[in-house]
């Protein structure tokens, strides 16, 4: 077989205009073009007026430069070589200026880029609410009926998605804090259950909470069910009532697209009886199209304010309603200089458990209040509410309720959509907490689903502790029954053998306070820091019990020192 031919270098020509390139090839900048004119292929440059052919060598030639075959193509394009030398230099001259103003260029693209974002960054560290506690500031409630979009509005607001949006009435039933922040103006985001009205009768009233009285009620009297139920729509009111009470600014939210309704004339009529003294804000949600959103907002007029046509989906007239909030607030400067002294970590506590365990009641006591809505029925619970709560030495801590985790074969079968985000809720509760304070039922005891929820706080890493709840339920309780319930739970909570037990009875309030004491020396212990002597002390003790294994060298591997570098609680990030 012959050999192959080396490579060959084939020099750069210069070509006068005549030679036939088209006229835009010449001009276009950083172009290059490759096309065939009289057997010769010629190249255009936007940085020379002049195309530069490459000439191929002749069929007998076999590599390297001739001078014959320059001689034969100076004498071809009437061009010297000096000639061609400084087209050459001109050339490179051309493309190093082209290139250093294109690099001139993206630096300063790239120099107003880079003062833009760190702008924003000292612009929104100003803005920053971290140093600012939640009770000072000023609160905005969001009202209305049921399912005119109050969560999604509220999620606009604050900025994330932390409370559930179905299309479905009745989803949120607590309270939901959250931060938003609006130039200089600072507060506190407020979502509230659908208010009913009284004038609905109860099969109503379980319609539009989508309250049934057998899932999830098993083994409770039929009065206590219908008793339970009728309780709902009064409790969801009593914690609307209670946002209102403390809010600054309130904004009645209604339904642009089903247009004015009974129930927002009663609500209407009960804001302007009760709460005349405070700014009431009209806004007509579900406005997407800025065309019919004036035309939907004008029937509101007969309700005695002034309506306001936004979208909370697209966000379109937020800005002219976060102006009108804050046109009554005050700045942040207002609360930078009070005398309250900027706020430390605070340490939070999940409540997480099966349903109808007492997750809810336990917040309540540990409050002191009713936070939470408290009810037999399964599912009562929806977001993860968040509340702050300082313990007996003025330790805060941030209590977090969640809903109630049930199998996932469960969730599936049962088709609901709120009870998946609800679950999905809980779960981010248990990533962004430090203590996770998992509720078993004591007659119940451990259960499958207790031990499932179990190794996911394992599997997350966090600190936690055991309350055994409803403990007045066991009979004939004496010395030994603790004893021994404790073993039951060590056997089947082997994951969390580590964990402290708590024995409480939330309804009555007894040794509810233990839970805080116990989930506190947990804190202390998770974010303690150990020295650098003792992990080695540790580490040449388990190498001296099981050395390393061998390489297939027979080498093996060393430890040579173990430090503690990061700070538990210094890395604990927070999930929207």
């Amino acid at each position: 077989m012959a050999a192959a031919s080396p490579l060959r270098f084939l020099p750069l020509r210069a070509t006068p205009l005549s030679a036939g390139v088209p006229r835009p090839l010449l001009s276009h900048p950083l172009f290059l073009n490759v096309f065939n004119h009289s057997s010769r292929k010629k190249v255009s440059s936007g940085c020379l007026k002049t195309p530069l052919p490459i000439v191929p060598p002749s069929s007998g030639q076999e590599g390297g430069f001739s001078d014959e075959n320059d001689d034969e193509t100076e004498e071809e394009d009437g061009i010297s070589s000096l000639d061609r030398e400084f087209l050459e230099e001109e050339a490179r001259v051309a493309v190093r200026e082209y290139s250093r103003s294109i690099s001139r260029e993206l630096s300063i693209e790239d120099e107003i880029y880079m003062e833009k974002e760190v702008g924003t960054k000292k612009k929104s560290r100003r803005s920053s609410d971290g140093h600012i506690p939640d009770h000072l500031l000023p609160r905005v409630a969001i009202v209305g009926r049921p399912n005119v979009g109050k969560s999604a509005l509220f999620n606009r607001l604050v900025g994330g998605n932390k409370a559930i949006v179905v299309d479905e009435p009745g989803v949120t039933r607590d309270r939901l804090y959250g931060r938003s922040f609006w130039g200089e103006y600072q507060f506190m985001v407020v979502d509230t259950g659908g208010v009913m009205t009284v004038s609905k009768s109860q099969a109503d009233v379980m319609e539009e909470l989508a309250i049934t009285t057998t899932i999830g009620m098993d083994g409770i009297p039929l009065a206590s069910r219908e008793a339970a139920v009728a309780r709902m729509p009064s409790m969801i009111e009593k914690q609307a009532i209670a946002a209102v009470e403390e809010a600054a600014v309130i904004i009645f939210l209604v339904d642009g697209q089903a247009g004015l309704m009974a129930a927002d004339v009663e609500i209407a009529d009960w804001l302007r009886k009760n709460y005349s003294n405070m700014n009431i804000i009209l806004a007509v949600n579900k406005c997407e199209s800025p065309r019919k959103g004036l035309l939907q907002a004008s029937e509101f007029w007969s309700l005695g304010f002034s309506p306001l046509a936004i979208s909370a989906v697209s966000g379109s007239g937020t800005g002219e309603l976060l102006d009108l909030v804050c046109s009554g607030l005050k700045t942040n400067e207002a609360f930078e200089n009070s005398e309250e002294e900027k706020e430390d970590y605070i340490p939070s506590i999940a409540i997480v458990g099966r349903p109808n365990v007492g997750k809810s009641s336990i917040l309540n006591a540990l409050v002191g209040e009713d936070r939470t809505i408290v009810s037999p029925i399964s599912g009562t619970t929806r977001d993860a509410i968040d509340t702050e709560f300082a313990g007996e030495d003025g330790q805060k801590y941030r209590l977090i309720d969640t809903a109630g985790i049930r199998r996932r074969a469960a969730v599936s079968s049962s088709g609901s959509t709120t009870e998946a985000l609800s679950v999905n809720r809980a779960f981010r509760a248990i990533r962004r907490s430090d203590v996770v304070a998992l509720v078993i039922e004591a007659l119940a005891c451990v259960t499958e689903q207790d031990y499932r929820i179990a190794e996911r706080i394992e599997r997350e890493g966090k600190g936690c502790i055991i309350v055994v709840n409803k403990w007045d339920t066991i009979p004939d309780k004496n010395q030994q029954t603790t004893t021994y319930y404790d073993q039951d739970v060590r056997e089947k909570l082997r994951e969390l053998d580590w964990a402290p037990i708590v024995y409480s009875t939330a309804t009555s309030g007894h040794s509810v306070d233990k839970i805080v004491g116990a989930a506190s020396m947990v804190e202390r212990e998770r974010s303690r820091r150990l020295g650098t002597s003792i992990l080695n002390q540790v580490v040449q003790e388990a190498l001296a019990f099981k050395p390393p294994p061998r390489t297939r060298g027979g080498k093996r591997g060393r430890v040579y020192y173990c430090t503690q570098c990061v700070h538990k609680s210094i890395c604990q990030t927070e999930d929207t």
